[in-house]
């Protein structure tokens, strides 16, 4: 039996768990950041004046490790420049001012698929990312060349932070969309062993993917503890197939490759129409908002104008997130707009907003217990403090996936996964000086 990995208890707050989404109307304009995925940022390859309609393609990827980005919504491009980030950095971005139609390209026809490497560029045209929050572009994760290097794919369904439930009604709603992007994977990757991890308080989803697994050997359900982070990659992993991922390794390094339900659900469509990546469905709650639901919108939609739809606020919001609430990204304001790989944004009031004076660290360890990965949390503020790169290192800080858990139980109420975010960035700087500015 696999030892139990440690983790922390949530209030779950699935408010919305039995909404099936809605369609939001095309907004008046849209802005979409080059920067929505991991690596390199996207290039515009549109102008102000081009008229463009739904999935036509109005930036390129920028390198290997990049997404190409398509229109969201049919009208004039009106600016291609600079926009602030909701990490503080200068971004471009091209807004569209919309002409209502939502008229679709006439580049949007099913892609066609014979092999592997035509598979691997129709997922690329089709400026997929990690959809549950990541933002890793998924060509550049399938695209692993030798597919025997598979031995299984595992399906992230767990979705285990407060308030989203985005991915939820994406199994129970389109559950056949899931089979058939198993379909893909078993076709072009080989693939010969699939497994879908859903924690426990997803008792209707679990019945839905359950339906698939009895019709097909290769797919398996794995009903998971309601304890966050079960959908944290590595905790996944170890949880669904029992396989470590050593530090500085991937998933395919032990075999695995983990695709988000909803990614999957989108390449399977894809494959269908040959419309690209250019709206999100997500989860729209908080203690602010006035009518919480689940949501289809336009990529570059603006947060406000989301929150308008679902009625506008009871209760002035003090925050915003992109996310749930233990990962999630603080915004600025609400003009920040939806991103590709947005599965929720939260607005909550003054009560859930204000977080609490830290007061000393009382060496009670909560923190080391509380880890799923079995970190040290108190060590790496101490070596922060006194700028001890080489017991970062010894302790291994790069291993933290920033889930908050140590926060979340700490009594002290000190900054812990703030600390260990800042202490990964400064290991990252020591390193590439010890190595000559080569890293």
């Amino acid at each position: 039996m696999l030892p139990k990995l440690n983790g922390v208890i949530v209030p779950h707050r699935k408010n919305t768990a039995a909404m099936p989404a809605v369609k939001m109307p095309a907004p008046k304009s849209v802005t979409i950041p080059m920067n929505m995925h991991i690596g390199a940022p996207s290039v515009p390859c549109v102008k102000v004046g081009d008229e463009v309609k739904v999935g036509q393609l109005i930036a390129e990827a920028g390198g290997f490790v990049s997404a190409p980005v398509h229109a969201s919504v049919s009208g004039k491009v009106t600016a291609v420049g600079p926009m602030l980030a909701s990490n503080g950095s200068q971004v471009t971005a091209i807004t569209i001012e919309s002409d209502g139609e939502m008229t679709v390209s006439e580049t949007c026809v099913a892609p066609a698929i014979s092999d592997y490497d035509s598979f691997i560029a129709a997922v690329r045209a089709s400026g997929a990312v990690g959809l549950g929050g990541a933002g890793f572009p998924t060509a550049v994760k399938l695209d692993v060349k030798d597919t025997s290097r598979i031995q299984e794919v595992v399906i992230n369904g767990a979705e285990c932070e407060p308030y989203i439930t985005a991915d939820t009604r994406t199994m129970i709603d389109d559950a056949d969309l899931v089979k058939e992007g198993v379909e893909l994977l078993k076709k072009y990757l080989n693939v010969q062993k699939v497994v879908i991890g859903i924690e426990k308080n997803k008792p209707e989803a679990i019945a839905k993917m359950n339906e698939l697994a009895r019709e097909d050997s290769t797919i398996s359900v794995k009903a998971l503890p309601s304890v966050y982070p079960q959908g944290g990659e590595k905790v996944l992993i170890y949880n669904c197939v029992g396989k470590i991922v050593p530090e500085g390794k991937l998933p395919i390094d032990v075999g695995v490759v983990v695709m988000n339900c909803t990614t999957l659900t989108f390449l399977a469509k894809y494959a269908k129409t040959g419309v690209p990546l250019t709206e999100k469905m997500m989860t729209v709650d908080g203690s602010a908002v006035a009518n919480p639901q689940n949501v289809i919108v336009p990529i570059g939609t603006s947060m406000q104008d989301v929150f308008d739809f679902c009625g506008g606020f009871k209760a002035e919001p003090k925050k915003l997130l992109y996310g749930g609430p233990m990962m999630g990204i603080a915004v600025p304001d609400s003009t920040a707009p939806i991103l590709k790989n947005t599965n929720a944004i939260l607005a909550l009031a003054a009560k859930d907003a204000v977080l609490p004076e830290p007061t000393p660290c009382i060496r009670c360890g909560k923190c080391i217990d509380t880890c799923p990965l079995k970190l040290m949390p108190v060590e790496y503020a101490r070596a922060l403090a006194t700028g001890d790169m080489e017991l970062l290192e010894k302790r291994k800080v790069n291993l933290c996936m920033e889930c908050g858990c140590c926060s979340f139980v700490c009594p002290a109420r000190r900054p812990l996964v703030e600390n260990n975010k800042l202490a990964k960035a400064e290991l990252r700087k020591y390193q590439a000086e010890k190595n000559g500015g080569n890293k």
